[in-house]
């Protein structure tokens, strides 16, 4: 019967288990973030220099239909005006999430564009191979758009330049040849490429003219249909999801602990109060071994005399029963009842009892001849075996 767990046993686990949940949750919950280093990502929860978060707050306080946008480019909104913020993504794009931006695009959809992974996103973009000199540099509008209203000399840490300009792009900024801003049409929409994010960065946003080109990169001029800003933070690693604000944290480690302490428990239990079956053992006394120790002792003792005693004992037993006969007959009327009764007539009952009777009297008889005697005696109680079982099918 499998053993049970005290009541006081119980309540010290259950305890147990309540305080390391207890410290679980409070490593969680109070240990202090991670020193960072300074990234150079212009994520909007970054509050670093190159960040975005005071560009993305001030959207806000400006009341501008801003948002984060942390699924997949293939769940964006169709027919609807919004302007998507990818700003440096440092995640390549899936093949389809490349086919949905090109979509989006063409569907009249707006995409402000920063760094120089463009083209993993828009194949089409040309950028030029050789690095641009990160310093930061200003540059004035080369023609009086929108987007250069009031945003005269903007500051850039260019990371690449545009090379050539096919007839639905429009370089905005940049020297000659070395384009750093450019407006590109395709489709119903437009894409806006910087060479760098600096004018919407923590650091950047306030140098020279950098607030107004901003906020002329993700405003519409038609107030009547203010574009729907979503930032991108899909494609700096954020997903909209809880298991991937769970990978972030340590809480992935402490469920880990909590189902590696509950398997423990588990099998600890199992293993001493599970049924307990001793492994079986097959006999040592088979039947082969059994008669050849049996043989054995009978040999060495020199006793065939008591071999041939025990077959005869057993077939006397089953003529009597058979034949029902008291069990002290003579032998004589007990072989004259078998042959008349049994029709065993001619079998040589008679002769092998006799022998079998002198046999047992004799002090010393020869293994041969005893084991003759008992192949004899053996047939006859098969016999009788045979036709006991047949009486009983037959009844």
């Amino acid at each position: 019967m499998p053993a049970r767990i005290a009541a006081s046993d119980r309540t010290l686990l259950f305890i147990a288990g309540a305080l390391i949940l207890l410290f679980l949750v409070a490593t969680v919950v109070l240990s202090p973030p991670p020193e960072q280093i300074e990234s150079p990502i212009p994520s909007s929860y970054s509050t670093q220099s190159a960040g975005a978060a005071a560009a993305y707050r001030l959207l806000g306080k400006l009341h501008y239909p801003v948002r984060r946008w942390e699924n997949s480019p293939t769940d964006l909104p169709k027919d609807e005006n919004i302007i998507l913020v990818l700003a440096e993504p440092f995640q390549a794009p899936s093949k389809s999430e490349r086919e949905a931006l090109a979509d989006f695009v063409e569907d009249g959809g707006h995409v402000l564009f920063t760094g120089r992974s463009i083209h993993s996103y828009f194949p089409d973009a040309d950028l030029a191979n050789q690095f641009a000199d990160p310093a930061w540099k200003s540059f004035s509008p080369r023609l009086p758009v929108r987007l250069t209203r009031g945003a005269q000399h903007v500051s850039l840490q260019p990371q690449a330049y545009w090379k050539d300009l096919n007839a639905s792009q429009l370089a905005l900024y940049g020297d000659s040849g070395e384009p750093v801003v450019v407006s590109w049409n395709l489709g119903d929409g437009e894409i806006v490429w910087w060479a760098g994010s600096t004018p919407l960065s923590n650091a950047g946003i306030t140098r020279e003219d950098n607030l107004a080109f901003f906020l002329n990169s993700v405003a519409s001029w038609d107030p009547d249909e203010p574009y729907k800003i979503y930032w991108d933070e899909y494609f700096h690693g954020e997903r909209s999801s809880p298991w991937s604000y769970i990978g972030k944290t340590s809480a992935a480690w402490s469920l880990a602990q909590i189902a590696i302490l509950v398997f423990a428990i588990l099998f600890t239990f199992s293993r001493r109060s599970g049924p307990i079956f001793l492994p079986k053992e097959p006999s040592r006394l088979s039947p082969l071994e059994f008669v050849d120790t049996l043989g054995g002792l009978y040999e060495h003792a020199g006793a065939a005399s008591s071999a041939v005693a025990v077959s005869f004992g057993r077939l006397r037993n089953l003529l009597t029963r058979q034949l029902s006969l008291p069990s002290n007959t003579p032998m004589s009327q007990l072989a004259y009842a078998a042959e008349s009764r049994l029709g065993w007539k001619d079998s040589g009952l008679a002769q092998t009892l006799a022998r079998a009777h002198a046999a047992m009297r004799a002090p010393q008889v020869r293994p041969s001849e005893a084991l003759e005697i008992v192949r004899d005696l053996e047939n006859f109680s098969a016999k009788l075996d045979l036709r006991s079982q047949f009486r009983r099918e037959k009844t």
